[in-house]
Protein backbone atom coordinates (compact mmCIF):
# COMPACT_ATOMS: atom_id res chain seq x y z
CA UNK A 1 0.00 0.00 0.00
CA UNK A 2 1.57 3.44 -0.91
CA UNK A 3 1.26 6.08 1.57
CA UNK A 4 -0.14 8.92 0.16
CA UNK A 5 -0.57 11.81 2.98
CA UNK A 6 2.74 13.04 5.20
CA UNK A 7 5.19 11.28 2.19
CA UNK A 8 8.66 12.10 3.16
CA UNK A 9 10.65 14.41 0.98
CA UNK A 10 13.49 13.29 -0.78
CA UNK A 11 16.93 14.25 0.39
CA UNK A 12 18.21 15.09 -2.76
CA UNK A 13 15.15 16.89 -3.36
CA UNK A 14 15.51 19.38 -0.86
CA UNK A 15 18.56 19.99 -1.15
CA UNK A 16 18.70 21.07 -4.77
CA UNK A 17 15.72 23.24 -3.74
CA UNK A 18 17.96 24.64 -0.93
CA UNK A 19 20.92 24.79 -3.28
CA UNK A 20 19.08 27.19 -6.17
CA UNK A 21 17.60 29.76 -3.33
CA UNK A 22 20.93 30.37 -1.61
CA UNK A 23 22.52 31.16 -4.96
CA UNK A 24 19.89 33.62 -5.73
CA UNK A 25 19.43 35.30 -2.71
CA UNK A 26 23.24 35.56 -1.93
CA UNK A 27 23.62 37.33 -5.76
CA UNK A 28 20.03 39.41 -5.28
CA UNK A 29 21.36 40.48 -1.65
CA UNK A 30 24.42 42.20 -2.87
CA UNK A 31 22.78 43.56 -5.51
CA UNK A 32 19.75 44.96 -3.21
CA UNK A 33 21.98 46.52 -0.56
CA UNK A 34 23.60 48.24 -3.89
CA UNK A 35 20.99 49.88 -5.17
CA UNK A 36 19.51 51.25 -1.95
CA UNK A 37 22.65 52.98 -1.21
CA UNK A 38 22.22 54.82 -4.37
CA UNK A 39 18.46 55.34 -3.92
CA UNK A 40 17.69 55.58 -0.10
CA UNK A 41 14.85 53.64 -1.14
CA UNK A 42 13.14 52.01 1.79
CA UNK A 43 11.67 49.00 -0.31
CA UNK A 44 14.81 48.41 -1.90
CA UNK A 45 16.57 48.12 2.05
CA UNK A 46 13.89 45.84 3.33
CA UNK A 47 14.01 43.49 0.48
CA UNK A 48 17.98 43.18 0.75
CA UNK A 49 17.15 42.42 4.28
CA UNK A 50 14.92 40.10 3.49
CA UNK A 51 17.55 38.23 0.94
CA UNK A 52 20.14 38.24 3.30
CA UNK A 53 17.96 36.32 5.93
CA UNK A 54 16.79 34.00 3.25
CA UNK A 55 20.43 33.66 2.53
CA UNK A 56 21.28 32.55 6.44
CA UNK A 57 18.40 30.28 6.44
CA UNK A 58 19.42 28.33 3.66
CA UNK A 59 22.78 28.04 5.40
CA UNK A 60 20.62 26.86 8.76
CA UNK A 61 18.87 24.22 6.92
CA UNK A 62 22.09 22.43 4.97
CA UNK A 63 23.53 23.42 8.87
CA UNK A 64 20.07 21.23 10.14
CA UNK A 65 20.48 18.63 7.34
CA UNK A 66 24.29 17.64 8.03
CA UNK A 67 23.56 17.57 12.00
CA UNK A 68 20.60 15.10 11.05
CA UNK A 69 22.71 12.20 9.48
CA UNK A 70 25.01 12.01 12.80
CA UNK A 71 24.68 8.11 14.01
CA UNK A 72 22.46 7.31 16.75
CA UNK A 73 24.43 7.15 20.02
CA UNK A 74 23.43 6.64 23.50
CA UNK A 75 22.38 10.16 24.54
CA UNK A 76 20.27 9.66 21.21
CA UNK A 77 19.08 6.58 20.71
CA UNK A 78 16.80 7.29 18.04
CA UNK A 79 19.22 9.92 16.13
CA UNK A 80 19.71 13.30 15.56
CA UNK A 81 16.54 13.42 12.70
CA UNK A 82 14.96 16.50 14.14
CA UNK A 83 17.80 18.94 13.74
CA UNK A 84 16.26 19.19 10.41
CA UNK A 85 13.28 20.19 12.40
CA UNK A 86 14.68 22.74 14.85
CA UNK A 87 16.92 24.29 11.60
CA UNK A 88 13.69 25.04 10.11
CA UNK A 89 12.02 26.37 13.16
CA UNK A 90 14.72 28.87 13.46
CA UNK A 91 14.48 29.82 9.81
CA UNK A 92 10.92 30.98 10.81
CA UNK A 93 12.46 32.84 13.39
CA UNK A 94 14.67 34.63 11.76
CA UNK A 95 12.49 35.23 8.38
CA UNK A 96 10.04 36.89 11.35
CA UNK A 97 12.37 38.96 13.43
CA UNK A 98 15.33 40.26 10.82
CA UNK A 99 12.69 40.18 7.65
CA UNK A 100 9.42 40.95 8.97
CA UNK A 101 9.90 43.26 11.88
CA UNK A 102 12.72 44.98 10.16
CA UNK A 103 10.17 46.05 7.02
CA UNK A 104 8.23 46.86 9.63
CA UNK A 105 10.03 49.23 11.11
CA UNK A 106 12.16 50.21 8.23
CA UNK A 107 8.43 51.45 7.09
CA UNK A 108 6.82 53.25 9.84
CA UNK A 109 10.41 55.02 9.95
CA UNK A 110 9.77 56.18 6.36
CA UNK A 111 6.16 57.25 7.37
CA UNK A 112 7.20 59.19 10.19
CA UNK A 113 10.12 61.16 7.68
CA UNK A 114 7.67 61.53 5.16
CA UNK A 115 5.05 63.33 7.77
CA UNK A 116 7.72 65.23 9.09
CA UNK A 117 8.53 66.72 5.29
CA UNK A 118 11.60 65.08 5.14
CA UNK A 119 12.95 63.78 1.48
CA UNK A 120 14.94 60.88 0.95
CA UNK A 121 17.59 60.46 -2.33
CA UNK A 122 15.41 58.43 -4.51
CA UNK A 123 13.67 61.16 -5.88
CA UNK A 124 16.29 63.35 -6.42
CA UNK A 125 18.74 60.83 -7.55
CA UNK A 126 19.79 59.94 -11.02
CA UNK A 127 20.14 56.62 -10.35
CA UNK A 128 16.30 56.14 -10.08
CA UNK A 129 16.31 53.53 -12.54
CA UNK A 130 18.27 50.82 -10.47
CA UNK A 131 16.43 49.37 -8.24
CA UNK A 132 13.29 48.91 -10.90
CA UNK A 133 16.00 47.33 -12.75
CA UNK A 134 17.57 45.51 -9.73
CA UNK A 135 13.59 44.17 -8.73
CA UNK A 136 13.22 42.85 -12.56
CA UNK A 137 16.33 40.95 -12.36
CA UNK A 138 15.38 39.66 -9.38
CA UNK A 139 12.09 38.54 -10.41
CA UNK A 140 13.68 36.57 -12.89
CA UNK A 141 16.53 34.57 -10.74
CA UNK A 142 13.34 34.42 -7.77
CA UNK A 143 11.34 32.96 -10.42
CA UNK A 144 13.70 30.44 -10.93
CA UNK A 145 14.53 29.26 -8.03
CA UNK A 146 10.73 29.20 -7.13
CA UNK A 147 10.27 27.07 -10.14
CA UNK A 148 12.66 24.47 -8.69
CA UNK A 149 11.27 24.48 -5.53
CA UNK A 150 7.78 24.07 -7.17
CA UNK A 151 9.21 20.98 -9.49
CA UNK A 152 10.96 18.96 -6.53
CA UNK A 153 7.30 19.83 -4.49
CA UNK A 154 5.84 18.47 -7.23
CA UNK A 155 7.38 15.06 -7.09
CA UNK A 156 6.51 14.59 -3.52
CA UNK A 157 2.89 16.27 -3.26
CA UNK A 158 1.39 13.33 -5.51
CA UNK A 159 -2.64 14.04 -5.47
CA UNK A 160 -2.18 17.18 -2.27
CA UNK A 161 -3.02 20.64 -2.76
CA UNK A 162 0.00 22.98 -2.26
CA UNK A 163 -1.53 23.98 1.15
CA UNK A 164 -2.06 20.68 1.82
CA UNK A 165 1.58 19.29 1.31
CA UNK A 166 2.52 22.26 3.50
CA UNK A 167 0.70 21.15 6.55
CA UNK A 168 1.25 17.59 6.17
CA UNK A 169 4.89 17.04 4.80
CA UNK A 170 7.10 15.38 7.56
CA UNK A 171 10.44 16.78 5.80
CA UNK A 172 10.62 20.83 6.36
CA UNK A 173 13.27 21.61 3.52
CA UNK A 174 10.95 21.97 0.51
CA UNK A 175 8.06 23.39 2.37
CA UNK A 176 10.54 25.79 3.72
CA UNK A 177 12.26 26.99 0.45
CA UNK A 178 8.29 26.99 -1.60
CA UNK A 179 7.33 29.41 1.02
CA UNK A 180 10.59 31.43 1.36
CA UNK A 181 10.57 31.84 -2.47
CA UNK A 182 7.19 32.75 -2.97
CA UNK A 183 7.15 35.34 -0.43
CA UNK A 184 10.23 36.92 -2.06
CA UNK A 185 8.37 36.93 -5.52
CA UNK A 186 5.61 38.32 -3.94
CA UNK A 187 7.58 40.63 -1.79
CA UNK A 188 9.06 42.08 -5.25
CA UNK A 189 6.16 42.92 -6.64
CA UNK A 190 5.33 45.44 -3.47
CA UNK A 191 8.97 46.76 -3.77
CA UNK A 192 8.04 47.15 -8.04
CA UNK A 193 4.62 48.74 -6.62
CA UNK A 194 5.93 50.71 -3.97
CA UNK A 195 9.45 52.45 -6.13
CA UNK A 196 6.82 52.57 -9.42
CA UNK A 197 4.17 54.55 -7.43
CA UNK A 198 6.62 56.62 -5.62
CA UNK A 199 8.63 57.70 -8.65
CA UNK A 200 5.91 58.42 -10.85
CA UNK A 201 3.67 60.21 -8.38
CA UNK A 202 6.55 61.47 -6.52
CA UNK A 203 4.69 60.71 -3.49
CA UNK A 204 7.26 58.91 -1.00
CA UNK A 205 4.36 57.39 1.02
CA UNK A 206 4.31 54.76 -1.67
CA UNK A 207 7.84 53.44 -1.05
CA UNK A 208 7.28 52.87 2.73
CA UNK A 209 3.76 51.58 2.39
CA UNK A 210 5.66 48.97 -0.09
CA UNK A 211 8.67 48.05 2.46
CA UNK A 212 5.43 47.68 5.25
CA UNK A 213 3.61 45.18 2.80
CA UNK A 214 6.65 43.56 2.24
CA UNK A 215 7.08 43.13 6.32
CA UNK A 216 3.62 41.58 6.78
CA UNK A 217 4.38 39.55 3.90
CA UNK A 218 7.22 37.74 5.83
CA UNK A 219 5.40 37.46 9.18
CA UNK A 220 2.71 36.04 8.12
CA UNK A 221 4.59 33.63 6.31
CA UNK A 222 7.02 33.00 9.27
CA UNK A 223 3.84 32.22 12.12
CA UNK A 224 2.63 29.80 9.13
CA UNK A 225 5.92 27.96 9.08
CA UNK A 226 6.69 28.53 12.72
CA UNK A 227 3.36 26.51 13.34
CA UNK A 228 4.34 23.63 11.03
CA UNK A 229 7.82 23.35 12.34
CA UNK A 230 6.55 23.31 15.71
CA UNK A 231 4.13 20.89 15.29
CA UNK A 232 6.88 18.65 14.16
CA UNK A 233 9.36 19.31 16.95
CA UNK A 234 6.49 17.96 18.90
CA UNK A 235 6.12 15.04 17.42
CA UNK A 236 3.71 13.92 14.91
CA UNK A 237 2.19 10.82 14.18
CA UNK A 238 2.91 8.82 11.15
CA UNK A 239 -0.02 9.79 7.75
CA UNK A 240 -3.16 8.47 8.10
CA UNK A 241 -2.22 6.27 5.15
CA UNK A 242 0.77 4.90 6.77
CA UNK A 243 -1.17 4.03 10.11
CA UNK A 244 -3.57 2.32 8.12
CA UNK A 245 -1.06 -0.03 6.10
CA UNK A 246 0.89 -0.64 9.66
CA UNK A 247 -1.97 -1.63 10.93
CA UNK A 248 -3.31 -3.82 8.14
CA UNK A 249 0.15 -5.92 8.23
CA UNK A 250 0.16 -6.40 11.98
CA UNK A 251 -3.65 -7.82 12.05
CA UNK A 252 -2.81 -9.78 8.47
CA UNK A 253 0.21 -11.52 10.30
CA UNK A 254 -1.07 -15.55 11.37
CA UNK A 255 -1.49 -15.96 15.42
CA UNK A 256 -2.57 -11.99 15.58
CA UNK A 257 -5.76 -11.46 16.95
CA UNK A 258 -6.16 -8.08 17.03
CA UNK A 259 -3.96 -4.56 18.20
CA UNK A 260 -5.06 -3.53 21.27
CA UNK A 261 -3.72 -0.15 20.62
CA UNK A 262 -1.09 1.30 18.57
CA UNK A 263 1.37 4.64 18.74
CA UNK A 264 3.44 6.00 15.79
CA UNK A 265 5.53 9.03 15.91
CA UNK A 266 8.26 10.55 13.35
CA UNK A 267 11.70 10.73 15.09
CA UNK A 268 12.99 12.08 11.73
CA UNK A 269 11.28 12.76 8.28
CA UNK A 270 11.83 9.74 7.13
CA UNK A 271 11.81 7.05 10.10
CA UNK A 272 8.88 6.41 11.90
CA UNK A 273 8.93 4.83 15.27
CA UNK A 274 6.05 1.94 15.86
CA UNK A 275 5.17 0.70 19.42
CA UNK A 276 1.92 -1.56 19.53
CA UNK A 277 0.62 -4.16 22.03
CA UNK A 278 -0.95 -7.46 20.29
CA UNK A 279 -3.49 -9.74 21.20
CA UNK A 280 -2.80 -13.88 20.76
CA UNK A 281 -3.94 -16.63 22.34
CA UNK A 282 -3.42 -17.47 25.13
CA UNK A 283 -2.19 -21.45 24.60
CA UNK A 284 0.59 -20.19 22.04
CA UNK A 285 3.90 -20.48 23.57
CA UNK A 286 6.97 -18.20 23.63
CA UNK A 287 8.30 -19.75 20.70
CA UNK A 288 5.24 -19.75 18.58
CA UNK A 289 4.58 -15.44 20.40
CA UNK A 290 8.13 -15.07 19.30
CA UNK A 291 7.25 -16.20 15.60
CA UNK A 292 4.36 -14.49 15.34
CA UNK A 293 5.92 -10.95 16.47
CA UNK A 294 8.91 -11.14 14.28
CA UNK A 295 6.62 -12.04 11.02
CA UNK A 296 4.49 -9.10 11.97
CA UNK A 297 7.60 -7.12 12.29
CA UNK A 298 8.91 -8.33 8.28
CA UNK A 299 5.47 -7.54 7.49
CA UNK A 300 5.67 -3.71 8.62
CA UNK A 301 8.43 -3.02 7.28
CA UNK A 302 7.50 -4.53 3.93
CA UNK A 303 4.12 -2.49 4.52
CA UNK A 304 5.83 0.60 5.20
CA UNK A 305 9.57 1.15 4.75
CA UNK A 306 9.88 4.12 6.69
CA UNK A 307 9.37 2.28 10.09
CA UNK A 308 12.23 2.47 11.93
CA UNK A 309 12.23 1.34 15.49
CA UNK A 310 9.07 -1.34 15.97
CA UNK A 311 8.17 -2.52 18.86
CA UNK A 312 5.65 -4.98 19.61
CA UNK A 313 4.24 -6.34 22.90
CA UNK A 314 2.26 -9.61 23.28
CA UNK A 315 -0.65 -9.68 25.18
CA UNK A 316 -4.19 -11.32 25.87
CA UNK A 317 -7.22 -9.52 24.33
CA UNK A 318 -8.82 -10.07 27.68
CA UNK A 319 -12.13 -7.82 26.81
CA UNK A 320 -13.32 -9.21 23.50
CA UNK A 321 -14.61 -6.57 20.83
CA UNK A 322 -12.63 -4.03 22.48
CA UNK A 323 -12.12 -1.00 20.66
CA UNK A 324 -8.93 -1.21 19.10
CA UNK A 325 -6.51 2.54 19.34
CA UNK A 326 -4.41 3.78 17.39
CA UNK A 327 -2.67 7.38 16.94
Amino acid sequence: MRARRGAPVSTEGGRKAIIAAASANLGIAVTKFAAWALTGASSMLAEAIHSTADTGNQLLLMIGGRAAVREADKEHPFGYGRARYLAAFMVAIVLFSLGGLFALYESYEKIVAVRAGEHDALMESSWWWVPLLVVAISLVAESMSLRTALKETHKARAHLSVLQFIKQAKAPELPVVMLEDSAAVLGLVFALLGIGLTLLTGNEIFDAVGSGCIGVLLVVVAIILGREMLSLLEGESASPENRAAVAEAIRGTAGVGTIIHMRTIHVAPETILVAAKIGVDPGDSAAGVARIIDDAEAAVRSAVPMVGPLYLEPDILRTPGAETKEN
